[in-house]
């Protein structure tokens, strides 16, 4: 099997509930075996998305191909795909076993058959010896496996994951996230996963399409997304970023000069930012150096002083909250293995960073900031 073969290919796709455009115009293609995440704040259409993929919603406009396959007017039940909702909704009364040959008893097939496929499925999701328990007997982990198997077993293409680990609580979340890769990676099948948690489809993504108001700002791996960030939504909406607003005072070489009040910026412009008066500006927490007032800083980097306003211990970080001048406020995240000592609530220090990592953008897409990222 060729590794780009293409599992689901969506093109020029549109859903309209009225006058209201829910999907705009979006294409995407899954990779055959890889694990393709929808990432963006709620109503932003991923839901949408996966519903017309899955044949619970109709296209307004566009196709949809499965395997080469055009599926937009072909029922749920006679496309190669399998949902998995938030809620799992097993069948408490029925065993774990009956839970996941439910699909195949519907399919009329023998019985030798179903057992066949059951306990290879129950050893492929690791819960062998479960068969006989029911759901109330399980903890939150092994559920969501049973109703992953419950579709697996009827082999479908494409498995469809709407937030399955949103009702799940903080910690078996964490959990379950290196469990549904490393599961993923097991069975081999396609997974397209919903979510609005950018640390779910960082952690297990090998692609990330990031939605905003129908659209797509950005597809790429989980890396390409976090280090070079397409537009202003995706830098802030991805990983933790400092954000600012400066006119803009020049450009040369390559880079663009922002004043905050008395302070001068250098930072990367990037395409949209043009000939725009204001740009909005980001700046990663972990890029930033912090150093006492006295010390050196690396040559290409700049330098601004400020004050300790707050500081945050999160066990293996500790953020900083530094005022500079002219009330611009940075976090900075100093990892704990650092040999340095801790600074302190009003210590004057210094601030360092290489223009590099100051992206650029224009201030048009700041009031989706505001409502989305907050």
């Amino acid at each position: 099997m060729e590794h780009n073969e293409i599992d689901v290919e969506v093109k020029n796709l549109s859903k309209n509930f009225k006058e209201f455009k829910a999907v705009d115009n979006v294409s995407f293609s899954v990779q055959r075996g890889s694990f393709f995440s929808i990432l963006g704040p709620s109503g932003c259409g991923k839901t949408t998305i996966l519903r017309m993929i899955s044949g619970f919603e109709t296209p307004s406009q566009g196709e949809i191909l499965i395997r080469n396959e055009l599926v937009n007017n072909l029922p749920p039940n006679k496309r190669r795909t399998n949902l998995v909702f938030q809620h799992l909704a097993l069948f408490p009364l029925k065993t774990i076993f009956n839970n996941i040959a439910f699909g195949l008893k519907r399919r009329k097939m023998s019985g030798a058959e179903i057992r066949r496929r059951v306990k290879d499925m129950l050893e492929r999701v690791d819960l062998q010896g479960f068969e006989g328990k029911y759901a109330h007997q399980l903890s939150g982990g092994q559920k969501q496996r049973v109703a992953i198997a419950r579709c697996l077993v009827l082999e479908p293409t494409v498995l469809l994951l709407d937030e399955p680990l949103g009702a799940l609580d903080l910690k078996l979340r964490e959990h379950m996230k290196l469990e549904l890769k490393k599961l993923q990676s097991r069975v081999g099948t396609t997974f397209i996963y919903i979510t609005h948690d950018q640390g779910e489809a960082m952690t297990m993504s090998d692609q990330v399409a990031v939605m905003l108001k129908g659209r797509m700002e950005q597809i790429g791996k989980p890396e390409d997304l976090y280090n070079s960030p397409a537009t202003p939504f995706v830098a802030a909406f991805v990983g933790d970023m400092n954000r600012f607003i400066g006119t803009v005072l020049a450009k040369s070489d390559g880079y663009v000069t922002i004043g905050i009040g008395s302070l001068k910026v250098k930072g990367v412009p990037q395409p949209e930012l043009k000939d725009k008066p204001d740009s909005l500006c980001f700046i990663r927490p972990q890029n930033i150096l912090l150093r006492p007032i006295e010390d050196q800083v690396p040559n290409n980097f700049q330098s601004f002083p400020g004050v300790i306003s707050e500081v945050i211990f999160e066990g293996h970080t500790r953020s900083y909250l530094v005022d500079l001048a002219e009330n611009f406020q940075l976090k900075v995240v100093v990892p704990q293995a650092t040999r340095r000592k801790a600074f302190s609530v009003a210590d004057r220090v210094q601030t360092a960073w290489n223009p590099n990592d100051t992206l650029c953008f224009s201030t048009d897409s700041l009031s989706d900031i505001d409502m989305n990222v907050g």
